[in-house]
């Protein structure tokens, strides 16, 4: 049987939660034993993500493949099965760049080429090749119905419509019901004129996703049903939730999956959401809580770094715990002397993510001292690891001028430098290691412990090697390699032996965690930094305690 489509659009206004709601009808749909894929459409001329800034795009998410993608590719994979590939993600620029290569090599034997047919083909084609070997593909377009740029993926999903019929294709569109306090009322004239907007390009939405902070009362149902041509079943009340994890949830009680095998003509089968519903029961009744500092230079902007958010957030479900995520910008930890420290004192673990560029630099080395320094669990993930080696090069090694040439391509000492492949090459896009590649540990480690196996896979996006000429200096004086490539070429773990969790990678195990399924490093980084708070907090009470008794108190009673 031939693939079944759901297209997922989104009006009045951006960040509304197209991919979580995608993602969110490809976890209930699982969860009925349907096999599911799912792609997302981006409108902007970049190629893809690579090249863009962190505070205009957010994170640029990597599949197995070392593609650069969305982060709503992210999503897709922690809420579903899908094994997602460069495939799944297509942006305006990709999609010009293959027709104007085939224009060039004269595939279309002289013929002009339009934006339809060939642009729509290209795109259709796109959909048509992640849809292969499963039962529903889950289609996103980016952006907002009305935007220019999004026009020929509209007209795309329009033609498929045409091409395949009602029972195979289904139209979702995500709109906005605001609550004007002012009137105390709910207003959907918003959502009117967005599905105008969608009729006036020729598609009739069949459900809507009315995101809220209120459920929707039926005679506002009845009247957005009315006026928009939909059943009033299939308006349905997308409300905010505490948790991104509660979406299939809230989704399941509305029926939003009942309403997919009714339209799709879908055979009827039973639901399974068990252990989404201990996920969430978790989320609302943590047995503790934990505080993590996030060292970083895109804190001002969470989406820089969703997936290690979440990541560290499946660490902590992992141990019932409610994790706080404390953001602290980089360069506000540049201090010569040590008053950086009261900054640092009240986290139960440190961790420094990735990123590109000097700014910040002397601030995460001052987090990544202390961490290693007082005993606070420190977890290091890309340009994490890198400052990790600088700082013991700099401070435990005496190399004080130890840097990156990313940094100072100057430095008498570089720990770190660009990778081999890489010199020569200025281009920017897609020329870093990317993707998927195999790490052997070293038995006995920390790194053992945690993985319980000799050899991983995982993915990465980097542009700068540890330098192994100083190898046999840092591990002399203490860090141990504990993950290589299996030639030995590249650095992939480094960790201290005499620290009670100190550890550090080259790849972005972010990537691969999920709330079923939390990723081993962020489980035991979670986990040790739990047992951290609760000695820390046990030493200064008693240090409370002991303060109160001293005798030249007791006089003063």
């Amino acid at each position: 049987m031939s693939a079944k489509y759901i297209f997922v659009t989104g009006g009045v206004v951006s960040s509304l939660g197209k991919g979580l709601a995608a993602a969110s009808i490809g976890c209930l749909l699982e969860s009925r034993g349907l096999k599911v894929n799912l792609m997302k459409f981006d409108p902007y001329l970049n190629v893809d993500p690579g090249t863009m800034s962190p505070f205009q795009h957010g994170e640029v998410f990597v599949t197995d493949d070392g593609a650069e993608t969305d982060l709503d590719l992210g999503h897709y994979e922690r809420f579903t099965h899908a094994k997602l590939s460069r495939d799944n993600n297509w942006t305006t620029g990709r999609i010009y760049e293959q027709i104007i290569a085939k224009e060039r090599r004269g595939d279309y034997l002289g013929k002009t080429v339009q934006v339809i047919p060939h642009v729509t083909n290209e795109i259709k084609a796109a959909m048509k090749k992640v849809a292969q070997d499963v039962d529903i593909a889950i289609v996103e377009i980016g952006g907002t119905v009305g935007d220019i740029e999004s026009l020929p993926f509209i007209e795309a999903i329009r033609q498929m419509r045409q091409e395949l019929g009602r029972e195979h294709t289904l139209f979702v569109h995500v709109t906005l019901v605001p609550f004007i306090a002012a009137a105390q009322e709910l207003k959907t004239k918003p959502t009117q004129h967005s599905v105008k907007e969608l009729l006036s390009v020729g598609i009739q939405p069949d459900i809507l996703l009315c995101r809220t902070d209120r459920f929707l009362a039926k005679d506002i149902k009845s009247k957005i049903a009315l006026f928009c041509n939909v059943e009033e079943e299939a308006v349905i009340t997308a409300k905010d939730v505490a948790s991104i994890y509660e979406v299939p949830l809230v989704f399941s009680r509305e029926g939003v999956d009942t309403l997919v095998f009714k339209y799709l003509r879908l055979e009827a089968r039973d639901r399974d959401l068990k252990d989404w519903e201990e996920i969430v029961r978790r989320v609302y009744n943590p047995k503790a809580e934990i505080t993590i500092g996030i060292v970083g230079k895109y804190v001002e902007y969470e989406d820089s770094y969703k997936s290690l958010k979440e990541a560290l957030v499946h660490g902590a479900l992992a141990h019932n715990l409610k994790l706080n995520a404390n953001w602290v910008e980089a360069e506000g930890l540049e201090t010569g002397d040590q008053s950086y420290e009261a900054q640092l004192e009240d986290y139960d673990g440190l961790l420094v993510p990735g990123g590109f560029g000097k700014r910040g630099i002397a601030g995460m080395l001052n987090a990544i001292r202390y961490a290693r320094e007082k005993k606070v669990p420190y977890f290091g993930i890309c340009l994490g690891m890198q400052a990790a080696c600088i700082e013991f090069a700099r401070n435990v090694c005496g190399l004080a001028e130890a840097n990156s040439s990313e940094f100072d391509p100057a430095t008498p000492h570089r720990v770190i430098y660009k990778l081999r492949e890489l010199r020569g090459v200025e281009e920017l896009g897609g020329t870093m290691r990317l993707g998927a590649w195999t790490c052997k540990i070293e038995p006995g480690t920390l790194a053992h412990r945690i993985y319980g196996k000799l050899e991983i896979s995982e993915r990465h996006r980097h542009r700068y090697e540890f330098n192994r000429e100083y190898e046999e200096m840092l591990t002399a004086a203490g860090m141990r390699i504990s993950g290589s490539t299996p030639d030995g070429t590249y650095v992939e773990i480094v960790e201290l032996s005499d620290h009670p969790h100190f550890i550090a990678c080259q790849f972005h195990p972010e990537f691969k965690s999920k709330p079923l399924e939390p990723h081993p490093l962020f489980r035991t980084f979670v986990g040790a930094s739990y047992e951290h708070g609760i000695e820390r907090r046990a030493r200064r009470e008693a240090a409370e305690v002991e303060m109160f008794h001293r005798p030249e108190r007791v006089g003063r009673r």
